[in-house]
């Protein structure tokens, strides 16, 4: 039987195919933390000891499906996202750092206001609303997607937290009734945002295993979600409430341009910590 120190080298030998040496070093890491169920920590303190034939076959199987470039959080169910471990699978997009960025911002402007209303759009697994929720005080906060398959993602997730939630499924492109009119505090979406054109540029673990309907928008409608979204904070926000979207980097001004000419006050691009345009802020 192979020692932990061997799996992980004859893991990342496996991965290196694929991925580059660090990326497949830190994968096969995180596989035998995740089947042996040790911390970091423990594993380096335990490299001689030897994998248990059960264990072993465990790691075969799941480094089969990454050599199949199936994402490794699908494979283990898990992503990290603002300290928090969350359940995803093919139903939902996994959490970006961008993301991360995003709710980060928000937490520093309002975290210390109680009692907002905030609504998310296109929450999949609920990454987002429970953040928020978990790190606002006593917030009121809503999830909205159209994929009940994503929203029962996000319900589990939200149960695992204690996250008081009200989840909303419906198309954007349809009136929100169950919200009152120019009632919400804040409104926040990373609805899908990367051109048909750019699917060339993407890893094929994305392209074949993450859900499409989260990701892509028609070159000739860049700004689809975008001007609805504005539309839905129009008629949702109070006066003075907060529209945040994470954006596509090559469309910052023009996202900018269409809030200002669909009535907000301000409008602002962010970037992120790699300098690139990736969020925008507006208030109504």
């Amino acid at each position: 039987m192979a020692t932990i120190q061997q799996t992980i080298s004859n893991i990342k030998t496996s991965l290196s195919e694929l991925y580059p040496g660090p990326e497949a070093g830190i994968m096969a890491e995180q596989v035998v933390e995740h089947v042996l169920q040790k911390t970091r920590v423990a594993l380096s303190l335990a490299r001689e000891q030897e994998v248990k034939a059960a264990e072993a076959n465990t790691i075969s199987g799941i480094v089969t499906r990454l050599l199949q470039q199936e994402p490794l959080q699908y494979v283990l169910g898990i992503a990290y996202f603002y300290d928090l471990e969350l359940y995803v699978d093919a139903r939902v997009l996994i959490p970006r750092p961008e993301t991360e960025e995003l709710v980060h911002l928000i937490l520093q402007k309002h975290k210390n206001r109680l009692h907002l209303k905030v609504l998310d759009i296109g929450t999949g697994s609920g990454c987002i609303p429970i953040a928020l929720a978990k790190n606002l005080q006593q917030a009121q906060v809503y999830g909205l997607d159209i994929s009940s398959d994503a929203l029962a993602v996000a319900r589990a997730n939200a149960e695992k937290y204690q996250a008081a939630i009200t989840w909303l499924q419906q198309d954007v492109f349809e009136p929100i009734t169950t919200i009152p009119l120019h009632s919400l505090d804040i409104l926040i979406s990373n609805p899908p945002y990367v051109l048909e054109s750019e699917k060339e540029q993407m890893r094929a673990n994305v392209l074949s295993y993450e859900p499409h309907l989260a990701l892509f928008v028609p070159d000739n409608d860049a700004l689809r979600y975008y001007k609805r979204i504005a539309e839905v904070g129009q008629e949702l926000l109070k006066p003075g409430g907060n529209l945040y979207f994470e954006i596509n980097e090559r469309y910052g001004k023009a996202t900018q341009d269409m809030l200002l000419r669909a009535g907000y006050r301000q409008a602002e691009v962010l970037h992120d910590l790699f300098g690139k345009e990736r969020m925008v802020e507006a208030i109504v």
